[in-house]
C-alpha cells in the first residue's frame, strides 16, 4: 500500500467508510502483531495487544487528525499496552538494563547458534539467531530495533512513538545493532579473521557504518570509512555481517494475526458501523457522546484489559461513538 493509498483510505475512514477502515485493519493487523509479539516474549499477551490496538484504532479513527502517520499512532498505541503489561507481569525485570559498560550481559553472551549455507540469509538457523539476539535486548533497545529496522519507521517517527529525542533514538539503534550483529555474525559465515586485524581499532567499525548510513557522520568520514573497508579484511568482514543483519531485519516475515482475535475485533467493528448507522438514521438532532470515564476492559483471557480510555453513550443511547484518538494514546514512559 501506498502512502497516498493510506492517506485515501484514512480520510475515507474518518468519513465514515467501513470498507476502507476495514482494509487498514487488514493492512496493519499483521505488523502489529509482530511488533507484539516480539516485545511481549509471549504470544498470549501479544495477542491481547494486537486486539487493543486494532480496536482502539476501530474506536478512534474518525478522530484522527493526522498530526503523525498512521503507522506512528498505531504503534504508539501499541507499544502503551506493551508497557502496561509488562509492569502487570511477575516476570517484568527489576531494571533496564543498558549495553554500556558491564550491563547488557545476556544480550552479549547468547551462545553461538549452528552456522547455516552462507548464501542462504533466511534460513531457519539465521532467522533463529537473529530472534534471540533481538529478544535478549533490554526493552528500550529492543524495542528501537524493531521500529526503526523491521518495522521500518523513519528515525523521527520512531523518536515520536517513544517520546524521546531522535538523538536518543539514534544512540541506543547505534549500540542495539552491535550487540544483535555480534551474535548474527556467526552464522552469516563472515565473521572476522581474529588473527589478522588491521592495527587500528577495529571493534569500532560497526558502529561507525551504523552512523554513516543513519546519516550522523559527516561525508569525510564516510569516505575514510570506506577506505579503511578496502585495506582491512577484518573491518570489511564485520560491516558484511552488518549489513546482512539489517538485510535479515528489513525481510523478517509478519505472522498471520490470530484468527479469534481478528474475529472479535471484526465483532467489534460491526457493532460500531451498525451504532454509526443507526445514529446517522437519527438525524441531526441525534446528541453527541459526552466523554466519560473508560469502562473497564476485559481480555481475552478473561483477566483485566490494558486500559483504554473507551467511554459508554451516556445520554442518547443512538449516539455515534466518538473516541478521541489521544484518548487510546495515554502514553507512558518505559521503565
Amino acid at each position: 500500500m501506498t502512502e497516498k493509498d493510506e492517506l485515501q483510505l484514512v480520510q475515507a475512514a474518518r468519513s465514515g467508510d467501513a470498507q476502507a477502515l476495514e482494509r487498514l485493519l487488514e493492512h496493519y493487523q499483521q505488523r502489529i502483531y509482530r511488533f507484539s509479539v516480539k516485545m511481549c516474549r509471549d504470544p498470549e499477551e501479544a495477542k491481547d495487544v494486537l486486539q487493543e490496538t486494532l480496536l482502539a484504532m476501530s474506536r478512534g479513527v474518525q478522530e484522527f487528525r493526522g498530526a503523525a502517520s498512521l503507522s506512528t499512532w498505531l504503534y504508539t498505541i501499541a507499544r502503551s499496552h506493551v508497557i502496561k503489561l509488562r509492569r502487570r507481569s511477575k516476570f517484568a525485570p527489576q531494571r533496564e538494563e543498558s549495553l554500556d559498560g558491564g550491563y547488557g550481559e545476556e544480550a552479549r553472551q547468547l551462545p553461538d547458534p549452528a552456522r547455516g549455507p552462507e548464501d542462504d540469509l533466511c534460513s531457519r538457523e539465521a532467522g533463529e539467531a537473529l530472534d534471540a539476539a533481538i529478544a535478549a535486548l533490554p526493552g528500550r533497545y529492543r524495542e528501537v530495533v524493531l521500529l526503526r529496522d523491521v518495522e521500518g519507521l523513519s528515525t523521527a517517527e520512531v523518536a515520536q512513538v517513544l517520546g524521546v529525542s531522535m538523538d536518543a533514538v539514534k544512540s541506543r539503534l547505534h549500540r542495539a545493532r552491535v550487540a544483535v550483529r555480534e551474535k548474527v555474525a556467526p552464522v552469516l559465515g563472515l565473521e572476522e579473521d581474529l588473527g589478522q586485524r588491521c592495527p587500528g581499532p577495529c571493534i569500532h567499525v560497526v558502529r561507525l557504518l551504523s552512523e554513516c548510513l543513519e546519516g550522523d557522520l559527516a561525508p569525510e568520514r564516510c569516505a575514510a570509512l570506506e577506505s579503511r573497508l578496502a585495506g582491512c579484511e577484518s573491518c570489511r568482514h564485520r560491516c558484511e555481517s552488518f549489513r546482512r543483519m539489517l538485510s535479515m531485519c528489513r525481510s523478517l516475515e509478519a505472522p498471520e494475526a490470530p484468527g479469534a482475535v481478528r474475529a472479535a475485533v471484526h465483532r467489534e467493528f460491526e457493532a460500531l458501523r451498525r451504532a454509526r448507522g443507526h445514529a446517522r438514521d437519527a438525524g441531526p438532532g441525534t446528541t453527541r457522546l459526552r466523554v466519560g470515564p473508560p469502562a473497564p476492559a476485559r481480555s481475552r483471557r478473561g483477566q483485566p484489559a490494558p486500559e483504554l480510555a473507551v467511554p459508554e453513550a451516556e445520554l442518547d443511547p443512538a449516539a455515534p461513538l466518538l473516541v478521541s484518538a489521544e484518548a487510546a494514546l495515554a502514553g507512558e514512559p518505559w521503565v
